[in-house]
């Protein structure tokens, strides 16, 4: 009996060793691997704040806390008197048609589509006319900048039709509308806003009187507040820069505003060009200031007056014909003219547009220099037509 128990011990003792042992021919399974340690957190992106969106439009602007800060603002660094102001805010009516119309992309037009806005029968017509009617006016402007009477007439044809089209909205709405509830712009016309409210102090005009285009430029020359108060000129010296109602400070302003930005006196604008070869296209791009010389231009292709010194700046423009192609050789008056509006087709209908008004003003006969004007004096007379107001 104990020899069965021992045996009995020994065969368990056995089987209980090849258990813990893989047989001959097999592998030994593997041992579990170790937990792999967590990966690093991720860091989550930075957001960027993005800028505050304008107020809804409202109607009852002293509540908005955009325009309380901007009245202390005028009063803390302008001396404006707030309760004023408030007034004044109580009385601006923002206007969703503003942003409407300034929201509109401007349509791209080729040259030869866009100078046809311009380039038309009567306007050179009525250009030739409005300087007929106030040639001494005009006169004394270009004598005192050096700047030629047909740019200034040009000027105020392209932007006003020589004012008959000086804008419909109150220059405070406009400004308030697009400075307060612009969704990108605002920054720019709180500070034209700005200017508006100081030149209306400086020149004793009522803020609520003005009126301009939904951007808020103004008067014949369309002048922005802040270039109004740079450039605009009192050419018949009453202490006042009327550029709403007064054709002689309005011109004045003009040629004070290219005399600033380096018109050069006698000095030409653009020539027509020819071009050949390849070379010349390095010469386009879109700087609109002169940045080649003549003697480059001329290297590279580009037939030039001869007149024209080898070391002039000179720009190469490409203008979209009916017929193809056109090409111009521009200089630092144009460049001038692109201040003003910094479109190169814009600057290019202003030119046109003067050359023809030239021709036609220096070819008309004294009869129709006699015939009565299709210019009525301008609403307001020399006192203009915007109510003056207390300082």
């Amino acid at each position: 009996m104990k020899r069965r128990t021992s045996l009995l011990l020994a065969c368990i003792a056995i089987l209980g060793a090849s258990s813990g042992c893989a047989t001959s021919g097999q592998r030994a399974a593997p041992r579990a691997a170790a937990p792999a340690s967590p990966p690093p957190p991720v860091a989550a992106p930075v957001e960027v704040p993005a800028a505050p969106a304008p107020p809804s439009l409202t109607a009852n602007l002293p509540a908005l806390v955009e325009v309380k800060s901007f009245i202390q603002e005028m009063a803390h660094k302008h001396g404006f008197d707030p309760d004023a102001l408030n007034r004044q805010f109580g009385q601006t009516q923002p206007q969703r048609k503003i942003l409407d119309a300034i929201a509109r992309p401007a349509e791209a037009k080729p040259w030869h589509a866009y100078r046809q806005l311009f380039l038309t029968e009567t306007r050179i017509q009525d250009g030739a006319r409005f300087w007929s009617q106030y040639a001494p006016m005009l006169q004394q402007a270009s004598a005192r900048y050096g700047v030629p009477p047909e740019y200034l007439v040009a000027i105020l044809g392209v932007e006003t039709s020589y004012g008959r089209n000086t804008g419909s909205y109150r220059v405070m709405d406009a400004l308030a509308t697009l400075g307060f509830f612009h969704p990108r712009r605002g920054a720019f016309f709180r500070s034209e806003l700005e200017n508006f409210l100081l030149l209306c102090r400086e020149e004793r005009i009522d803020p609520l009187s003005p009126k301009g285009s939904y951007a808020g430029a103004m008067g014949l020359p369309q002048f922005m507040p802040s270039s109004f108060r740079r450039f605009a000129a009192d050419l018949d010296g009453d202490a006042k820069r009327d550029i709403w109602t007064n054709p002689g400070d309005a011109v004045a302003s003009v040629a004070s505003y290219f005399a600033a930005h380096g018109w050069q006196n006698g000095a030409p604008v653009a020539f027509p060009a020819q071009v050949k070869g390849a070379a010349w296209r390095s010469l386009l791009d879109s700087e609109p200031k002169p940045d080649h010389s003549a003697a480059e231009a001329r290297q590279k292709g580009v037939t030039t007056p001869a007149t024209l010194a080898g070391d002039t700046p000179v720009k190469l423009l490409q203008m979209d014909e009916l017929d193809g192609p056109g090409h111009w050789l521009t200089l630092q008056n144009f460049y001038v003219i692109t201040r003003y509006n910094h479109s190169p087709l814009y600057a290019m209908a202003v030119h046109e547009l003067a050359q023809a008004i030239r021709q036609r003003h220096g070819s008309a006969s004294s009869m129709t220099n006699r015939q009565e004007s299709r210019f009525a004096p301008l609403p307001g007379g020399p006192e203009g037509g915007v109510q003056r107001g207390t300082p």
